[in-house]
């Protein structure tokens, strides 16, 4: 173990107690984040932003409109999807992945866009629903990849989510036989299982994903005990700083999460250096109202209408059974279901005056109010 001295252990401590100390609710962190990752963006001219691709017809009914889905490359979809969201989203993520955007073609103006990629391998309502055969076999993990995909990043554009139902649009077309099979044919999986969680937790009792089924069904809180991250600058100054000291750098053989393993690494090396310190309870208070910022999530679980599912994904069953809601399912489907509650919704607060028209996006002198 690398090892510093008490006072340089402090002046490390500090750094999580004076950022993290700040928040009481995980949107003033978020929003923290954002802030600073926006005031690194290159700015652009006046009218010839990515926010012109965004959908502002909003005198638009949803009874004319029409949508096609498009594979952006990396760079293209992070630029887009970084000006609507109000998370840091992470490029170049390991495992498999397509980035989508959902288009209407009236106008040519994108509604939203979506990330699929490799789910988490733990998730206690998962585990749960597919029982004991998943979490003891050997090969339940081989079998689970084989069969699943998450919703990382389901982000309407604004104010299109609001006055359009946009959120339930683009997560019931992540449900679709269109997008499975577009995971099929990429990575050679036989797709029977989808599944998101919402971004608020346990803290709120509603989420975007409610209301769907059959498309998406909810099954419970995941477990949540860790910390949220420092943000860049914090990051790299404190890492530099130690391995000055130690002469040692700090590596993970993680492929993914390094910056949350060499977090880890840090705190280890800062909480042995303050052993029998009152230091180092007031590092570990911090440490325990960060972890406090995360919520449970709601999760969500679609079966893309295949009856047989669980036992499919348990390797109980080797062929899928399509269930007597496989056929709305169907993209086309997935529309029409979409439509008829799009339009109630634009029509109520068109009637109520309450139509929003102002384009939300982040830019340097400008924050969203909504987080998303």
């Amino acid at each position: 173990m690398m090892k510093i001295s008490k006072d340089q252990a402090i002046i490390a401590a500090n750094v999580f107690s004076d950022y993290f100390d700040r928040f009481d609710r995980i949107d003033q962190y978020m929003r923290e984040q954002k802030l600073d990752a926006m005031r690194e963006r290159a700015a652009t001219l006046l009218g010839m932003g990515p926010e012109e691709d965004l959908f502002s017809d909003f005198d638009m009914s949803p009874a004319d409109m029409k949508f096609e889905l498009i594979e952006l490359p990396q760079k293209v979809w992070d630029t887009y999807l970084n000006i609507i969201s109000s998370l840091m989203n992470m490029s170049s993520i390991p495992g498999r992945s397509i980035l989508l955007a959902v288009k209407e073609t009236t106008t040519d103006k994108f509604v939203g866009f979506i990330r699929l990629g490799s789910p988490f391998i733990n998730c206690k309502p998962r585990n749960e629903m597919l029982g004991s055969v998943f979490t003891q076999s050997k090969t339940g993990a081989q079998r689970f990849n084989h069969c699943a995909m998450m919703g990382f990043v389901i982000v309407p554009t604004q104010p299109f989510g609001f006055n359009y139902l946009g959120g339930k649009l683009l997560a019931a077309i992540c449900t679709s036989h269109t997008v499975r099979e577009m995971m099929n044919k990429k990575y050679n999986m036989e797709t029977c299982l989808f599944e998101t969680t919402s971004l608020y937790g346990s803290t709120k009792s509603v989420s975007q994903y409610d209301g769907m089924k059959p498309y998406l069904r909810f099954k419970g809180l995941t477990v949540s005990d860790f910390m949220p991250m420092l943000p860049t600058k914090e990051y790299t100054d404190l890492k530099h700083y130690i391995e000055g000291i130690t002469g040692e750098r700090l590596t993970s053989n993680e492929v993914s999460s390094k910056k949350m393993k060499r977090t880890n690494i840090m705190l280890s090396i800062i909480r042995n250096s303050l052993k029998g310190e009152p230091q180092l309870k007031v590092l570990n208070d911090t440490i325990k109202k960060a972890k406090g910022l995360t919520e449970q999530k709601r999760y969500f679980v679609s079966d893309y209408g295949f009856e047989n599912m669980v036992d499919f994904v348990n390797g109980k069953d080797d062929t899928l059974i399509r269930g007597e809601n496989y056929d709305k399912f169907e993209l086309d489907n997935i529309i029409e279901w979409w439509r008829k509650k799009a339009i109630k919704r634009y029509n109520n607060l068109k009637s109520d005056g309450r139509i929003r028209t102002e384009q939300e996006v982040w830019t340097t002198n400008k924050e969203i109010d909504i987080i998303r």
